[in-house]
């Protein structure tokens, strides 16, 4: 939800912090709620997959001021910075050790427990308890720290959650244990907790490890401009200085093949400009003075000297990047199928097992029996199966799909994706293999195809890369050629054989369209960007599916439309960033969920708004991280096997439930009447558990 209070005519400013103890949907309405009564906030938004906190709020409140609202609340929060950027993978290395610990220590206690269970008696049964024990003790000390932090911070703000019970129950397992082992009793259970905590902190780690691949998303944009440009001075020296030091005013040189570090207005020079990060059109746009050109574009044919109009985040590219990170605020608000069910059962857990403690002691069974029955109904009742329904599921699911060429960034993408019923697609590098292939090869006769080589190397532009690897497959050898010179807006010229050649736009309009010109016989060549391998097939099966799809693109209206030509789909052209995101909003707001299908920065907004994304491997690194999936190789088909494994996983999530549901309903009875030791718990528990992965191990062939 979003905070909303009125700003009484003060001007609002804008913080963000860094919440690193958020884990699921539930943490976004604690924190957001909390800081709807704190005077001075107007707005508060949560984005849980980011761990990142957006505060606007009037000057009157500072940082430490923030800082205090939102530890009042039950969270620690942390200025944004690198070190707290970084918090979410440090969470994810301390569970993956835990789980390591609890997973060594599981193994080698079950190995002293059969051996007890094999019949030792007296003294050493005692011993194996002793050992037991010391291993146990400090693996739950170290292993159960994730669970005993969440439930303390929950415990002093005055509220409760699923670590709660864990916690209880581990604790008051251990503790029994160990008092049995020290009095020589029959009975410890110190393999129960290791394996408990083992189980749990396996899921709570897979899940982590799924989050912190979906967290880089806007942090890849950093990587897309120059770290910075060569400075004119006024009295004509140049210097390089960096992005963050560069001022509106400042004239700076962009050699060719530079990424520009800043927003500006060309002063001196033609050139192409690659704006394919930018528009999504994958063909160079000559610029000349006068002309507005943008941080993260690449310069390809000469240099060319810009007058700095913005820069740092008042350029386009951190527009976009702001734009991502509002739009995935929206995702990161649903309510994973595990987060729904937790919110009902620590309440429950904790009610039941403090009713079979008074019962029994209200029966006259003393303290220490009625205890080992709590403790059983704590065990018994343990969110194992609960919390491994749907990560084994995603995880086994996650995996078909890779073999199949789809890589599963974020657990919760499944679920999403297996609810969208419409999808839209970009055009460029998407619907298309974003590569143009010359279509026309014929029309250069066989002596000037040496020729026409010879200048298609000379030159980085797109057409003339795809003139070359044509020639090339063609096993021609370039022609020798002298006076080889590339001008700004023309093209290629050079000499061969004292006849002069050029390659370029020449006369043509069409952006997929050169000239070759030997002599005075100008050659039109024309190209074309190849639909991906199964286009047609992979559109009619998510029709089959009941999902309309249709087409947002950057590029004019001629190139689509001659693109899409016989697909039948519907298509919105010359959309910038902003109008993706509107385009995306639209269907949600009419009741859809979305799949955006996209690759480059302009798609970022749109595929972090999108209810499910996804992007292909030859993405820009921006596109890719926005993505919740990445589909491998040429082919489209990978699109519609990941909608069809979701679907498939989904049903096995809400078998898996029906299971642990199941579980419950036959174990719980039984523990209440004392029939189940806190040994036996575990063991159900653990048996309960492995069904539930036994069954979600049915999914390794979702994706066919």
């Amino acid at each position: 939800m979003t905070v909303h209070r009125p700003l009484s005519g003060q001007p609002a400013e804008r913080t963000t912090l860094a919440i690193p103890g958020v884990r699921c949907a539930a943490c976004i309405a604690r924190i957001e709620d909390g800081l709807a009564g704190v005077p001075g906030i107007v707005t508060a938004r949560l984005n849980v997959t980011s761990k990142q906190l957006s505060v606007n709020h009037l000057a009157s409140l500072q940082l430490p001021d923030l800082i205090a609202a939102v530890e009042r609340i039950g969270f620690e929060a942390q200025p944004l910075s690198d070190a707290g950027s970084k918090s979410a993978s440090k969470e994810t290395r301390d569970l993956l050790r835990c789980t390591a610990v609890a997973g060594f220590a599981a193994m080698n206690v079950m190995l002293l427990s059969v051996s007890v269970w094999s019949g030792a008696a007296g003294a050493t049964r005692d011993l194996f308890h002793l050992l037991s024990g010391a291993i146990a003790i400090p693996t739950v000390a170290y292993a159960g720290r994730p669970f005993f932090r969440s439930a303390l911070a929950a415990l002093r703000r005055g509220r409760t959650n699923m670590d709660v019970p864990v916690s209880i129950g581990v604790l008051l397992v251990t503790a029994l244990s160990l008092f049995e082992a020290l009095t020589g009793g029959p009975h410890a259970y110190f393999d129960g907790a290791v394996m408990l905590l083992f189980f749990l902190l396996t899921g709570r780690a897979l899940d982590s490890v799924m989050r912190d691949r979906a967290r880089d998303g806007v942090t890849a944009l950093v990587r897309q401009t120059a770290p910075g440009a060569m400075v004119v001075r006024a009295d004509g020296r140049s210097e390089w200085v960096r992005a963050e030091a560069l001022a509106p005013g400042d004239r700076i040189i962009v050699a060719a093949g530079e990424r520009l570090a800043a927003d500006g207005l060309v002063e001196q020079g033609e050139s192409a400009i690659d704006r394919s990060l930018l528009t999504g059109e994958g063909t160079p746009c000559q610029v000349s003075p006068g002309e507005a050109v943008h941080a993260g574009t690449l310069n390809l044919s000469a240099p060319l000297t810009v007058r700095v109009t913005a820069t740092g985040a008042d350029t386009g590219i951190a527009e976009i990047a702001r734009l991502m990170g509002e739009a995935g605020q929206g995702r990161s608000r649903y309510v994973r199928i595990a987060d729904r069910a937790a919110r009902l059962y620590a309440p429950a857990v904790h009610t039941l097992a403090l009713c079979s403690f008074l019962l029994w002691m209200v029966l006259g069974a003393g303290v220490h029996q009625s205890l080992l029955v709590a403790a059983a109904v704590l065990i018994i009742t343990c969110p194992c199966a609960l919390g491994l329904a749907v990560p084994a599921a995603q995880i086994v699911a996650a995996g078909s799909l890779m073999r199949a060429g789809v890589l599963v960034k974020d657990g919760s993408a499944l679920e999403r994706l297996a609810e969208a019923d419409r999808a839209l697609f970009d055009k460029t590098g998407t619907l298309t293999l974003g590569r143009p292939d010359l279509v026309n090869l014929d029309a250069i006769s066989p002596e000037h195809r040496p020729v026409a080589l010879a200048l298609a190397q000379a030159s980085r532009h797109p057409l003339s890369r795809a003139l070359t690897r044509a020639l090339q497959d063609a096993d021609i050898t370039a022609a020798p050629v002298s006076d080889l010179t590339e001008e700004p807006g023309f093209g290629v010229r050079a000499l061969w054989g004292g006849t002069a050649i050029s390659l370029g736009r020449g006369d043509v309009q069409d952006s997929l369209s050169a000239m070759l010109t030997v002599g005075s016989r100008p050659i039109t060549l024309h190209f074309t960007d190849s639909l991906r391998p199964a286009c047609a097939a992979t559109l009619q099966r998510l029709k089959q599916l009941g999902i309309e799809a249709s087409v947002v693109s950057g590029d004019n209206g001629t190139s689509v439309a001659r693109a899409l030509q016989g697909l039948g789909l519907t298509a919105q052209t010359s959309m910038k960033p902003q109008d993706k995101l509107d385009a995306v909003a639209r269907l949600q707001r009419a009741g859809h969920n979305v799949l955006m299908v996209g690759d480059g920065l302009n798609d970022g907004p749109a595929l972090a708004a999108g209810n499910v994304s996804m992007a292909p491997a030859s993405a820009s690194d921006v596109g890719q991280n926005a993505a919740d999936a990445v589909f491998l190789g040429d082919s489209l088909a990978p699109v519609a096997s990941a909608i069809v494994a979701a679907r498939r996983s989904m049903r096995v999530v809400r078998q898996n439930f029906v299971i642990a549901i199941g579980y419950n309903v036959i174990a719980v009875p039984l523990a209440l009447a004392g029939l189940v030791t806190p040994l036996v718990a575990a063991l159900a528990m653990s048996g309960s558990s492995i069904i539930v992965v036994a069954n979600a191990l049915r999914l390794r062939s979702a994706a066919q």
